[in-house]
């Protein structure tokens, strides 16, 4: 995690750079570029927290960069200051109208500078930590469903773009009801944020993604994940799952157990994610009556289907016994 937030400063002028620079110093680390299309191409990078833009440069002017950024999904959320000498303020209302958050007024005074951007870059953080907030299931820590539809339609997006591999797979844990009349609901509860926690340990890429999808079902987006690790994914899964819900929570001789449904394809433009998640759901359930603490897994791609049950050697007493 950076120390300092990153601030783009975007400026054909190096005068006006450097006294920017100086002004923020301790405060931000600061990037600099000398033209509109640096700052589409840096702030591309997804490492930007805050932008300082000088309205008038060549080619692309400040306006129209603050346009591209806004219609672009993956910047759009990124602040931008626009930067601008006295006799420009009659474009103030057209620069606030294509999406940036406040003016500075050339010849630029540094203590205004700093100020400004700290009030933003605050603001920022707030509302990143509201949306953060907003997309965590209280209880497990891990994402929550409507993370995992957004998340589910980029990963979708960049899949059929980029011709490569993507694994869905839902997760259900298997008689969870008879758990919490046997055990009661705060034991329940301590079984799904352990079986979280496992989970967790097959989505630790980048990209990956763990979600809470219902009471006590649990989602997962793979990228790049092709049909054989992704087996292996499962396998470890399902032993990982039952060890760590388990332990110190059960009494000796009782596990709990998932049933999985998973998916792997190369999703195609005419397709859409839902129908993956719909055949992983069916999975699931033909898992479930297959005698669950099992997965079936589906190359859609081929029409391949793989069962992988836990080994029969891990399997103590389960909730489903007598």
């Amino acid at each position: 995690m950076r120390a300092l937030p990153r601030v783009l400063v975007a400026d054909d002028d190096p005068i006006n750079i450097a006294i920017i620079t100086k002004a923020l110093r301790g405060e931000c680390e600061i990037v600099s570029v000398s033209s509109g299309a640096q700052a589409l191409e840096r702030v591309a990078k997804g490492d930007i927290d805050l932008i300082l833009l000088d309205i008038v440069m060549p080619e692309l002017d400040g306006l129209e960069v603050c346009t591209r950024l806004k219609n672009n999904p993956a910047t759009s959320r990124v602040p931008v200051i626009f930067v601008t000498g006295l006799d420009e303020r009659t474009e103030e209302t057209r620069g606030f109208s294509v999406g940036g958050v406040d003016y500075i007024t050339k010849p630029i005074h540094p203590a205004v500078v700093s100020a400004r951007v700290r009030t933003h870059l605050e603001l920022k953080r707030t509302r990143d930590l509201l949306e953060q907030l907003a997309s965590i299931d209280p209880l497990t820590g891990v994402a929550n469903r409507r993370r995992f539809d957004t998340a589910l339609e980029e990963e979708w997006r960049r899949a059929s773009r980029n011709g490569r591999w993507l694994s869905l797979a839902i997760a259900d844990v298997d008689h969870f009801k008879r758990l919490n009349d046997r055990h009661g609901h705060l034991t329940g509860d301590y079984c799904l944020k352990a079986i979280a926690l496992s989970l967790a340990q097959s989505t630790r890429r980048a990209g990956d993604l763990l979600a809470r999808y219902g009471g006590e079902e649990f989602g997962l987006i793979l990228p790049n994940i092709d049909p054989p690790m992704m087996v292996g994914v499962i396998r470890s899964a399902l032993q990982g799952v039952s060890s760590a819900a388990t332990e110190r929570i059960l009494p000796r001789g009782e596990t709990v157990t998932i049933s999985i449904g998973a998916v792997s394809l190369v999703p195609f433009r005419d397709r859409a994610a839902t129908d993956a998640l719909a055949a992983a759901d069916a999975l699931l359930y033909e898992a479930k009556s297959g005698g669950r603490d099992r997965s079936v897994h589906l190359d859609m791609t081929t029409g391949r289907k793989t069962v992988i049950a836990r080994p029969a050697a891990f399997c103590p007493e389960t909730l489903a016994a007598p």
